[in-house]
């Protein structure tokens, strides 16, 4: 194993290093929160991918596969074709708008009144996935060095609150970037490959599972209804996917990078349900899918393969994680606190505001260790975040995209009466229950269309600045919001 963590030790290092040197770029507050709007085509493909390309993707694709065979797949699968559907129809208008955070999008496109209530919301499930993301450390380092939990916990993320409080999106990107490469060779070109061949190959394991296994609908019509409504519509609004689009520097690199990005999450589905499917014939009888992963990594890989694909891993968990955090630091400063204390300012010094979120994305990233360490069930920490983010802000985001009827009473209201559906429906049905998203999302849509009929249209001036800033006619959003006329 001695060669396993040098990998591992080289690769946690080299974050570091890659943090340490994104300091050195990160000077404004453009590059620090969105890498200075530069990332070409490459580059943005493959953070875009890393982010999304989590350890539940990963761990958890591989669990599922484990546990459903190839319509294991779906949930990544879902992943993807909400990535898809972000950059073939949305993310050229959200490059466009030159803003920072969802928040602020709905500010521009309603009047600059809805961005403290949506802010909260999108504050919640930055925070979570953050945490979900935190608490895998703790599988990894057990496959590793048979770590204590609240030690792995604290090792895995002191390192990523470390390289992203030290340069921001700027380090996030070149980690990112490694982590991508990693994953691609780690997954998809050592281990699925092995997977394979150790199973006996495709017809030995249609020999050994049952014909369900093979069955790419039999994880359920249901269940797979339900991760469109949580995982593809997610993507769509989430401020960790929009905070990446924001880094593109062009609609076309936003929509293009990302529609490949889409296009890789696809074939990562299906490779995490085959090897998932592979393990399900090497080791029958496991206590837990969700040890699949690490189990046939253990016992089938030789040394230095074995050590880069727990990197892979790593890298999977990282990659998410550290976008989570920024985004939630982002959110957390720019569309709770600075708010509510009215000090936003277009004057504040860049310095300032480079210095400002590095102190929140170091003051969140303490919260989610902490957060982390005290939480057990990963499964329902992100179920209530997709289901708050999906409950409450899919309906007025796409509502102020597509539907120019749309009021901000009619987001408030939106947000307010689905994120109280969501939350009630958990509490009475059950958190994992499939109730909770159907009928929240019903409500807020209702809310939506409703009260917008009954107030008065957006005022025209602002509808004229949203289009003016929709087709990139206008430079960067300034601090301050657009105010709606009275």
């Amino acid at each position: 194993m001695a060669v396993d963590y040098t990998v591992i030790v080289v690769y946690l290092a080299g974050m570091l290093a890659m943090g340490w040197w994104g300091m050195r770029r990160a000077k404004s507050k453009s590059e620090f929160l969105v890498a200075g709007r530069r990332l070409g085509p490459t580059m943005y493909s493959g953070t875009m991918a890393a982010i999304v390309l989590g350890g539940a993707s990963t761990i958890g694709g591989v669990g599922l596969g484990y546990q459903y065979g190839l319509s294991g797949a779906w949930m990544v699968f879902t992943i993807g074709l909400g990535l898809l559907a972000l950059s073939v129809f949305f993310s050229a208008r959200i490059a466009r708008l030159k803003v920072y955070t969802v928040s602020e999008m709905l500010d521009l496109r309603y009047g600059g009144r809805a961005g403290v209530i949506s802010g909260v919301v999108m504050w919640a499930y930055t925070l979570m996935l953050a945490v979900t993301s935190t608490i895998a450390y703790a599988t990894i380092f057990d496959v590793l060095l048979d770590m204590n939990r609240t030690v792995a916990i604290v090792l895995g993320g002191s390192i990523v609150v470390a390289y992203s409080t030290l340069g921001g999106m700027w380090s996030i990107t070149l980690t990112d970037m490694v982590q991508f490469v990693v994953k691609t060779v780690g997954v998809l070109l050592l281990l699925l490959p092995i997977a394979v061949v150790k199973a006996g190959g495709f017809g030995e394991m249609k020999a050994q599972l049952p014909t369900e296994y093979f069955d790419p609908l039999g994880i359920g019509g249901e269940t797979i209804f339900t991760y469109v409504l949580i995982y593809t519509f997610g993507m769509l609004i989430g401020q960790d996917i929009w905070q990446r689009v924001f880094t593109a520097r062009s609609d076309r690199t936003a929509k293009w990078g990302g529609t490949v990005a889409g296009t890789y999450c696809l074939a990562y589905a299906v490779a995490g349900a085959v090897i998932g499917t592979a393990a399900k014939v090497l080791y029958p009888d496991l206590g837990s899918a969700d040890d699949a992963f690490a189990t046939i990594v253990k016992d089938e890989l030789p040394v230095g393969v074995r050590g880069l694909v727990l990197a892979a891993a790593l890298a999977a968990v990282m990659s998410t994680s550290s976008g989570a955090l920024i985004a939630c630091a982002t959110v957390a400063n720019n569309d709770i606190w600075a708010r509510l204390r009215g000090v936003i300012r277009p004057s504040e010094e860049q310095h300032d505001e480079v210095k400002g979120n590095r102190a929140f994305i170091l003051l969140m990233g303490l919260a989610v260790i902490g957060t982390a360490i005290a939480l057990n069930n990963v499964v329902e920490a992100l179920t209530v975040a997709y289901n708050l983010l999906v409950g409450g802000l899919l309906v007025p985001i796409l509502g102020g995209l597509l539907w120019r009827r749309g009021t901000v009473q009619g987001a408030l209201s939106s947000v307010v009466v689905g994120g109280v559906a969501v939350i009630a429906l958990m509490a009475t049905r059950g958190i994992l229950a499939n109730e909770p998203v159907y009928y929240g999302l019903l409500a807020s849509l209702a809310a939506y269309v409703a009260v917008s009929l009954m107030t008065r249209p957006t005022d025209a001036a602002v509808l004229a600045a949203w289009r003016e800033r929709l087709a990139g006619r206008t430079p960067e959003l300034a601090s301050e919001p657009v105010p709606a006329r009275q």
